[in-house]
């Protein structure tokens, strides 16, 4: 299967203007943007024909070519990373089999959650996108609580059906659980890593599609395909040892900077 990786970058979030050109620093100290480590993230991914960053604006494109990498301008009217992999796509003549949206907030991500989730597509026919998901330990799930409790939107949770075809996602930790878990402790929390491979016959109706009210509340783009009936396939990943995190806020800085020197990251 021929395979694209593009990876959504705009400017202006809500949340954290600038956001992809925030610096992190890994552990050799050296600082690089958040964009530059997501695209390094893509381009150890097997298997890949292409990676392209799809951007609306010039500052964006600006840094992302000054490291080297190929860059489609998209529109500002995109809302979310789902409409621009879409158009970036469209831009490109189309011609792949699986375009992986990688966030462009997600530089920890490891190659083998996206080798992982095209063979999921390879092996369920009737999975229209397929996304990660990562089973909690207690020192993650016990960073979802903290940021709930200080009000802070942080990761987003998932739960499925046996078939592993997701039932929902949300910013909320679910399902809901009175345990306590030590930092190394399996819990029955999954953690949606924000990671997505489309079909393209379900990314290219995606933009045509109203966003519904889940979509509205949850501010999760996934849920617009399971809205139109839709099936995302969740693929538990194994984390082999690394941590994961997304930069959702200016306070998750110092949070991935610690985990990246921890794992050595450079």
């Amino acid at each position: 299967m021929s395979v694209l990786i593009a990876i959504p970058a705009r400017y202006a979030s809500t949340r954290y203007p600038g956001k992809p050109l925030v610096a992190l620093k890994g552990a050799t100290g050296e600082s690089k943007s958040l964009i530059q480590r997501s695209w390094e993230a893509a381009c150890e991914v097997k298997g890949v024909d292409r990676v392209v960053v799809a951007t609306d604006d010039d500052r964006i494109r600006t840094a992302a070519e000054a490291f080297g990498a190929e860059v489609v301008m998209t529109s500002e009217n995109c809302a979310n990373g789902t409409e621009r992999c879409a158009e970036a796509f469209d831009n490109l003549g189309g011609g792949f089999d699986v375009v992986v949206n990688l966030q462009g907030d997600a530089p920890l991500t490891p190659a083998w959650f996206v080798e992982n989730l095209v063979e999921g597509l390879e092996n369920d026919p009737m999975a229209d996108v397929a996304t990660p998901v990562l089973r909690c330990d207690g020192r993650a799930l016990n960073g979802f609580l903290e940021d709930r409790k200080a009000g802070r939107v942080g990761g987003t949770t998932a739960v499925f059906t046996q078939d592993k075809h997701a039932l929902y996602f949300s910013k909320e930790v679910i399902p809901y659980t009175s345990e306590v878990y030590d930092d190394v402790a399996p819990t029955p929390v999954f953690h949606h890593v924000g990671v997505y491979a489309y079909r393209p016959s379900a990314l290219g109706a995606y933009p045509r599609w109203a966003a519904g009210p889940l979509e509205g509340l949850e501010g999760l783009e996934q849920l617009r395909f399971m809205e139109h009936g839709r099936q995302v396939l969740c693929v538990e990943v194994d984390a082999r040892g690394k941590q994961f995190w997304e930069l959702n806020n200016p306070e998750d800085v110092p949070r991935l900077e610690a985990m990246m020197a921890e794992m050595g990251t450079p």
